[in-house]
């Protein structure tokens, strides 16, 4: 029988760890992975750490120097391989040819920011002025409405729904005297919405092969079309290799997997978003005190939630607008204000994961959903607070806000388990309003009453994908060093593995047998410390978040004895050095 992507693994505990510290599984690389690695090194000539990452990435060794310098150009797919391609691209320019008026109705979040930042400077170097809408979180919830529908046909001849509309049929039918484009990713039902095209690898006769693109790689598909039909009419489009720092920063937050054309599209991107020509990502960078090239990491952790803060608790538009703004003042101010909304985000969220974490522990950690719901939480949290919940359990987490007669909720989910179709179902049984997404990411409405009742079946519909079959704390580490090892060059080497991210995690090494030197706790939560054998090189490391948990304690204590380590290893540029630390996950006593 064919085994669960989440079932058990059988292989032996790494380094003995059967439960660390932090109480996981320590899991190294299996025989095969071993085995694979060696071949890749030999015959690619590569370090073995490096190897070991390749393999266990299903890379093989006549294929390991393409993979790391991955090129788009031999990863680009035909955009005419998506149903309604072509038609959307010629309506699209027809529009621009004419001087019709067009609108950009979005999602509030990074990825529809980020479409329809593409599409708003792709018709700036056009020339052609573009209205962009984008509904409140609270008052007109996610996806197109009626009555903005209604408006935005009154005045607009072609209205282009990016990130939303593909489950939209009466909103989309109430856009009379507009033509309506659909260009998104969420998962679609049998009968698509009455638009003149849906363009959305997600659609239930699409072969799937491109179903892990966010929508702002699938608006970057169509403006390649676009230009490709402009230049066989002898015509020049704007440079779209420029506007891929919008698609990776779309990428990464919406938790697309780096994988195929993401991968390529991202690592092109933060070469673009590292020359610094995007007023809005470079005010984004100063605000975020971001002083080195841009990660996967920032895009993730540092830019993507600011972006976000605007469609979560203030202004649904902000974060659109400093993405599409050619004006560094403009995107300064910009800037600060969604700086200013994340940090009353962040303190709005720490109050609510506190109470979901409270109830989700109360109910059990050990089913197949974990979820929470409450009345009064801001919605505009209730998915970041899930991302939480899912993070610490390792199992699809559902969090909602109940606001009167209605609760509307977000999930997030684990690798191989597809929350978004599982949610839809849902919805076709009549358990909950209205819902749907991707696999990693969906939303919901339903009744307080129907919660419990929703929330169980649901539970038996994720069980069937596997979801909680078990190893939620294991820790998968790609084999051993030793301090003397570690060099500023080993780590740019395993960099070129990257970007790292869903479903490409960052390389993890375990330290067998470490003294710990010079602790220090460092803020209220936070510990530094040096590490190596009895006699020979140290090394330094960072444990975020140790004292909320056993590490900090352990490792703090003077002549505690020796631990293995476990973490990621990377450069810390401080006061114009660099110097290599390892950001510690876990530990174990040796």
């Amino acid at each position: 029988m064919r085994q669960s992507p989440l079932s058990p693994d059988s292989t032996p505990a790494f380094l003995g760890v059967d439960c660390s510290l932090g109480g996981r599984r320590w899991i190294g690389p299996g025989l095969e992975t071993e085995r694979q690695a060696e071949a890749i090194a030999q015959r690619a000539r590569l370090a073995l750490p490096l190897a070991r990452v390749l393999a266990r990435s299903g890379v093989l060794p006549e294929t390991a120097e393409s993979y790391l310098e991955p090129r788009l150009r031999d990863l680009m797919p035909d955009p005419r391989s998506l149903r309604d391609m072509q038609t959307t691209a010629e309506r699209f320019l027809r529009a621009v040819t004419r001087r019709e008026r067009i609108a950009i109705f979005a999602d509030y979040d990074v990825d529809g920011g980020a479409s329809a930042a593409l599409l708003l400077v792709w018709l700036r170097a056009m020339g052609r002025p573009a209205t962009l809408y984008i509904p409140d979180r609270i008052d007109e919830g996610y996806g197109p409405n009626e009555p903005a529908m209604q408006a935005l046909a009154r005045d607009h001849d072609l209205i282009l729904c990016v990130d939303c509309g593909t489950l939209s049929h009466g909103p989309i039918a109430a856009a009379q005297g507009a033509d309506v484009l659909v260009l998104d990713h969420h998962q679609a039902a049998e009968t698509l919405p009455p638009a003149l095209a849906v363009v959305n690898p997600n659609r239930q006769d699409e072969s799937g092969d491109l179903g892990y693109l966010c929508a702002a790689a699938v608006v970057f598909l169509m403006l390649v079309e676009a230009n490709r039909q402009m230049r066989a009419q002898g015509q020049t489009g704007p440079d779209l290799m420029a506007m891929l720092d919008l698609v990776a920063l779309a990428t990464v937050a919406d938790v697309a997997p780096l994988v195929g054309l993401n991968r390529a599209l991202v690592r092109q991107g933060l070469k673009v978003m590292a020359r610094r020509e995007r007023p809005g990502l470079v005010a984004l960078a100063d605000v975020g005190r971001l002083t080195e090239a841009p990660s996967a990491y920032h895009l993730g952790y540092v830019l993507g939630p600011r972006v976000n803060a605007g469609g979560r608790i203030g202004t649904p538009d902000l974060g659109a607008r400093l993405l599409a703004t050619d004006d560094p003042h403009e995107a300064a101010a910009l800037a600060e204000r969604l700086d200013a909304l994340n940090t009353e985000r962040r303190e709005i969220e720490t109050r609510v994961r506190e109470a979901a974490l409270a109830q989700a522990e109360a109910r059990g950690l050990d089913a197949p959903l974990v979820w929470a719901a409450a009345p009064d939480w801001h919605p505009g949290v209730v998915g970041i607070v899930a991302a939480r919940l899912k993070e610490a359990t390792h199992r699809p987490a559902i969090v909602m806000g109940i606001d009167g007669d209605m609760a509307k909720g977000s999930g997030r989910s684990v690798p191989g388990v597809d929350l978004g179709r599982a949610i839809q179902r849902l919805a076709a049984e009549g358990l909950i309003e209205k819902g749907g997404g991707h696999a990693m990411a969906a939303g919901l409405t339903v009744a307080p009453a129907q919660i419990e009742a929703a929330m169980t079946r649901l539970a038996e519909l994720l069980a069937r994908q596997g979801a909680g079959a078990g190893g939620p704390r294991d820790l998968r580490l790609d084999g051993m060093l030793m301090p003397g090892a570690v060099t500023p060059e080993l780590i740019e080497d395993l960099e070129r593995a990257g970007p790292f991210g869903q479903a490409a995690p960052a390389p993890r090494f375990a330290f067998p047998a470490m003294r710990i030197t010079n602790a220090r706790r460092i803020g209220a939560q936070h510990l530094r410390f040096s590490f190596g054998e009895i006699t020979g090189p140290r090394l330094d490391a960072v444990a975020f978040g140790a004292f909320d948990g056993p590490l900090g304690p352990a490792l703090s204590q003077p002549g505690a004895g020796l631990f293995h380590l476990a973490g990621k290893l990377e450069i810390n540029s401080w006061g114009g050095r660099n110097r290599v630390q390892l950001r510690l996950d876990d530990a174990a006593s040796a």
